[in-house]
């Protein structure tokens, strides 16, 4: 027995380590959800009209933040959110790739194809969410951000 014990903590014993670990993830998970929710309000303020939020197909992975049509154009919307610190500078947009964008636009024909949505215009949106604490968070829209047509 002491030697799975042994085997286990052959990299050290570090334990808060994990607790810390979980603590930024619970955290970051927590940042996303209240994003999301951010810019769920946000465009239905602007008129789009929801009719899916965090669709996730059985099957194959992958998730759609929200799905809504924007007049008669279905958009199906990528949220990122960023806690802005001092030293990074990055901007939560550039963090779907084209992996990310692969991957939305497979669960968005799966989208279609259960939902048997009539013919009508898609769109792949991307909102960008600066998270400055203690201060309202700035919001960028990229309405067809990317296109289908991936490679």
């Amino acid at each position: 027995m002491f030697q799975a014990v042994r085997w286990a903590a052959r990299r050290g014993l570090r334990e808060e380590e994990n607790f810390a670990s979980l603590a930024k993830k619970l955290e970051a998970r927590s940042t996303g959800v209240r994003g999301e929710t951010y810019a769920y309000w946000y465009l239905r303020r602007h008129g789009y009209v929801f009719v899916a939020r965090n669709y996730t197909p059985r099957g194959i992975k992958g998730e759609l933040d929200l799905v809504g049509y924007d007049g008669k154009t279905l958009a199906f919307v990528e949220v990122r959110t960023r806690t802005v610190k001092e030293d990074a500078t990055a901007l939560p947009e550039l963090s779907v790739t084209k992996e990310k964008q692969r991957m939305v636009v497979r669960t968005a024909q799966r989208f279609l194809a259960e939902r048997h949505v009539a013919e009508s215009p898609v769109r792949f949106d991307v909102v960008a969410i600066d998270n400055h604490p203690g201060k309202p968070p700035v919001v960028r829209l990229h309405k067809d951000a990317f296109t289908s047509q991936m490679r």
